[in-house]
């Protein structure tokens, strides 16, 4: 960043900021715009994805916010999975995460839209949406972590107050994720990084009519992405104790990144 004719470097956490970088996209590209990816040049060399990067064909940018700057590189990365339908309802979402590297799936090519989503599979998907690494070598962490993919995710979530698990120093990586449970955990991490949503969507949660079954430890995140419209059921519902698609939750995370 140039002030007064001087460079400066800039980082922020707490004041991210928008750039927007001229792009024209192939014709290839242009039909899969989900796939147009930015990412940024790390002190060792390595491209790191921006998640919330996005093309919009309506002002011919890639458009991302940041709280550093860097060196950005614009490129296309298309990932596909055999079990998603070119025209499934939630390609274009599945295609967006999957490009980003927020999933790689659940191997052999494989996506498995239409499974339940876990606890320890959300985590992942989370933190690498809002850019968290993974602890490295931890040495606090829920006693079920174990030896997994998301063991470094949830002792950073642990260590950030992103989760307190389910009692007794457990997690339950396995379990279902329950949609109050997927919000609470959407909540404390955009509290975490600063970037709780704004605005006002003019519903409240007692526009909804299950709001009495919310459980208390989750009144207050629910309360917030109702009223921001981040979130907003079935119209009637919020559906807070039933579970959620990795279908679901693509398009959920593509919803927040590329709004």
């Amino acid at each position: 960043m140039t002030i007064d004719g001087k460079q400066t470097e800039w980082n922020n956490p707490a004041a991210p900021v928008t750039v927007s970088i001229p792009y024209t996209p192939t014709v290839e590209e242009l039909n899969k715009s989900d796939s147009i990816v930015v990412w940024y040049i790390d002190g060792g060399g390595n491209l790191v994805s921006i998640p919330n990067g996005h093309y919009d064909p309506t002002t011919g940018t890639v458009t991302f916010s940041t709280t550093h700057f860097s060196n950005y590189a614009v490129g296309y990365n298309k990932v596909s999975f055999n079990d998603v339908s070119v025209n499934a309802w939630y390609n274009k979402a599945v295609s967006f995460i999957a490009a980003r590297e927020i999933t790689t799936g659940t191997g052999n090519g494989r996506y498995n839209p239409e499974s339940k989503l876990t606890r320890g599979e959300f985590i992942v998907m989370l933190m690498r949406a809002y850019g968290i690494s993974p602890d490295v070598n931890p040495t606090d962490n829920f006693s079920d972590a174990g030896n997994t993919n998301y063991a470094g995710y949830l002792a950073a979530a642990k260590r950030l107050g992103i989760s307190t698990g389910v009692g007794n120093n457990q997690y339950a990586p396995g379990q279902e994720i329950t949609r109050q449970e997927m919000f609470t955990l959407l909540y404390n991490a955009l509290k975490v990084i600063g970037q709780l949503p704004q605005g006002d969507s003019g519903r409240t949660l007692s526009d909804f009519t299950d709001a009495g079954q919310i459980s208390t430890w989750a009144q207050d995140a629910m309360r917030l992405l109702a009223e921001t419209g981040t979130i907003g059921g079935d119209a009637a519902r919020l559906a807070p104790a039933s579970t959620t698609t990795r279908s679901e939750m693509a398009q959920v995370l593509n919803n927040l990144l590329a709004e």
